[in-house]
């Protein structure tokens, strides 16, 4: 986790934070992460809380880590699209 998060930095260092924003909210990229975020947060919520669901013991806290969950995905496909992005704009 934390190589990641030095990861992250460094890219903001170099490329500037403006930047990665703007690129994290192209409208492509954010189609990308939400499909990966539907189809391996459903994936990862049957995993992980499918018994809860079953049995109907889904309670607000349960609700809440589905939704982070979700976000997880999300995250990961945006952090991997910035990243491409900027590697392209530096190759010559």
């Amino acid at each position: 986790m934390l190589a990641i998060l030095e990861s992250f930095r460094r890219v903001l260092y170099r490329h500037g934070m403006k930047e990665w924003f703007e690129l994290a909210f192209q409208p492509s990229v954010v189609k990308r992460a939400l499909k990966y975020a539907v189809v391996v947060g459903l994936i990862l919520i049957a995993i992980n809380h499918g018994a809860a669901i079953i049995s109907g013991r889904v309670t607000r806290g349960v609700v809440i880590q589905m939704l982070l969950t979700m976000m997880v995905p999300y995250v990961v496909s945006t952090l991997s699209s910035v990243g491409a992005m900027l590697e392209a704009r530096r190759k010559p």
